[in-house]
């Protein structure tokens, strides 16, 4: 019960922020009409529940399937099968992941169904599934981290010049969406159990970081050799987004509409990763029944707080995220909508439940010398500046995705080479970890419907991008702290021998 109460706590103070926000909003500059908010009101109460079971659900059931089969896969000592494992596993984890399912109905919404969901689902899922399997072969290999991301990156950058506009947003977002509360637990555990059978500690904990940063590339690879090969270049305008939210018909229609479609993309999402399950048990496992009964309990529960998150999200939740961003675009004074972008930034990043299992993983790895406080400081500073950084290259259409991330990767990249190794891992980690459920739902629908709304904008060019400026935001924030770490612990050093000569 305690465990329940805790994963409830931890959502409701993911969702109660954006909540309090849009009311607020809603009796000031942005007023709506009421049967909307209601909606949203409800969207958000089953966004909650469904959060916080299908966190249940990871604890009891995913998280264990992912440390069991790390170990299992390195015991193996057979790199193939390694490598045909983190292939296999990264493909239905990403398939599973509700951001990245949220994303895809989103691109599919937009685009009008000239790119379809399941086409941006299959992508996403194969790259980071390659790229899962590379991060193994580097942790087996003691290849180091930086050397592996600035190949992977350079691979990126060239491929973003074969790449249209449109895709490029798409391709960056997918990165982050898809390394959200389902993919960051599976693949942590996982890293840590290959890790962990390493007897150099020291590795071991530098280790334990930096597979979700390299298995998230592979989404953007994936989306840009699909826009390469299919040569998509030009869609047609989809008007009225935002603009049809309808206050007709009965407040619940809606949600009693999206039930069988989400009962549905639900069941598919959940039942690959049980089969894993069944497969690694007869395999490698070996578990006893109690824990076996156990861990599918958890995969029950994440399949009921997987449908419950869908049915809130769409039916009521994304819809308000969209009617705000139009209205504060079409606002005369823009001001609003920068400041509302920034705070929503800060709020959103506090609370997300992914950032607390990272951060605590921070902690207990490296014994409390990196405190959850200051981890947490350095996001919420870069998400908020991310989502301000998107709303202004809204409000300026001349200013391109390409200027923001190519020297913001730079950057990163750059920092790689004097920053402590551990927080390298730690920060190309929490800059996929920072875009949780919140933002690729509220966030990203706030930011597509204020791109449709304001004259000049393009919602495919400036609608999408956001989410790949909050992955990357934070890795930069995250390193300079590390560098802060580094300079402090210096300055340790020297008070200490001083010490000692007196």
């Amino acid at each position: 019960m305690y465990v329940i109460f805790t994963k409830f706590k931890e959502v409701l103070f993911s969702v109660l922020p954006i909540t309090i926000i849009v009311l607020i909003l809603n009796f000031t500059i942005t007023p709506m009409e009421t049967i909307l908010v209601v909606r949203f009101l409800i969207g958000s109460l089953l966004v909650t529940a469904g959060l916080t079971v299908f966190l249940l659900g990871v604890d009891l059931g995913i998280t264990p399937l992912g440390s069991f089969t790390g170990s299992s896969l390195a015991k193996t000592n057979k790199l193939w099968i390694v490598l045909l494992g983190g292939i296999i596993l990264g493909f239905f984890i990403s398939i599973a992941e509700p951001g990245l399912l949220v994303l895809a109905d989103q691109v599919d919404t937009v685009t009008g169904g000239q790119i379809s969901g399941t086409s941006i689902l299959v992508v996403v899922s194969i790259g980071l599934g390659i790229m899962l399997a590379l991060g193994f072969f580097r942790v087996f290999y003691n290849i180091a981290l930086n050397k592996v991301l600035i190949v992977v990156y350079l691979l990126i950058f060239v491929l973003s010049l074969f790449t249209s506009p449109e895709f490029l947003a798409i391709a960056f977002d997918a990165s982050g969406a898809t390394t959200g509360v389902l993919a960051v637990p599976f693949i942590l555990a996982m890293a840590v159990g290959i890790s962990k059978l390493k007897k150099d500690s020291e590795a071991s904990e530098e280790d334990s970081f930096g597979l979700v940063a390299i298995s998230s590339a592979g989404a953007i690879i994936g989306v840009m050799f699909m826009n390469i090969f299919t040569k998509t270049k030009e869609f047609e305008d989809i008007p009225g987004l935002g603009e049809g939210l309808s206050a007709d018909g009965s407040i619940l229609q809606p949600f009693i509409d999206m039930i069988p479609d989400y009962l549905k993309e639900s069941f598919i999402a959940i039942l690959p990763l049980m089969l894993i399950l069944v497969v690694m048990q007869i395999l490698f496992f070996k578990l006893k029944k109690k824990q076996l009964r156990k861990m599918f309990t958890g995969f029950s529960f994440a399949f009921i707080g997987l449908f419950i998150f869908l049915l809130g999200v769409n039916a009521g939740f994304m819809d308000v995220g969209t009617r705000l961003g139009n209205d504060l675009a079409l606002n005369d004074n823009k001001v609003y909508i920068i400041i509302v972008g920034f705070v929503l930034g800060v709020v959103t990043i506090l609370a997300e439940p992914a950032v607390h299992v990272l951060t605590r993983q921070i902690e207990d790895v490296t014994s409390g010398y990196v405190k959850r406080k200051a981890v947490l400081g350095s996001l919420a500073i870069g998400v908020g500046i991310a989502i301000l950084l998107s709303v202004i290259r809204i409000l300026i259409p001349s200013l391109q995705l390409w200027h923001y991330l190519l020297p913001g990767f730079a950057i990163c990249l750059l920092l790689t080479f004097i920053t402590p190794k551990l927080f390298v891992g730690i920060a190309f980690d929490a800059g996929g970890v920072a875009t949780g459920p919140v933002t690729a739902t509220f966030i990203l629908a706030f930011i597509t419907g204020a791109a449709n709304a304001y004259e000049g904008a393009d919602v495919m060019i400036e609608g999408f991008g956001m989410i790949s400026m909050v992955a990357m935001m934070p890795i930069i924030t995250l390193q300079i702290l590390g560098l802060i770490f580094k300079v402090k612990s210096k300055r340790k050093g020297v008070e200490k021998s001083d010490e000692k000569q007196h």
